[in-house]
């Protein structure tokens, strides 16, 4: 070789060997799997009030101090949409006082200060 006769000559590795390399280096650490999320069991919320549920509400909501959607969805176990036209229901009634109406949160309390 004309050029580069000072340097050391590297030994060249045939196509194989370089394939070989490649494969045993480039097993390190497998692939990046996606982590499985959390799966949270489903709430199983009424849609509707049946007599008892109903029943519930007028006597359990009014003796609450913060009723939100969700503090009723959490007692009476209905979806969020019933408890938004229940707590609606009893405003009208004039069982529950609004604190703050708001786009997305509803913030009622008992309506007689005892």
């Amino acid at each position: 070789q004309g050029h580069g006769a000072t340097m050391a000559v590297k030994q060249q590795k045939s196509k194989e060997a370089k394939a070989k390399a490649a494969m045993a280096g480039g097993g390190k650490g497998k692939k990046k799997k996606w982590a499985k999320g959390k799966v949270r069991e489903k709430a199983f919320n009424m849609v509707l009030f049946d007599k008892p549920a109903y029943d519930k509400l007028i006597a359990d909501v009014p003796k609450m101090k913060l009723i939100t959607v969700a503090t009723v969805v959490e007692r009476l176990k209905v979806g969020g949409s019933l408890a938004r036209a229940a707590m609606n229901e009893l405003e009208e009634k004039g069982l529950i006082k609004c604190v703050a109406r708001h786009q997305k949160q509803l913030i009622f309390t008992r309506a007689s200060h005892a």
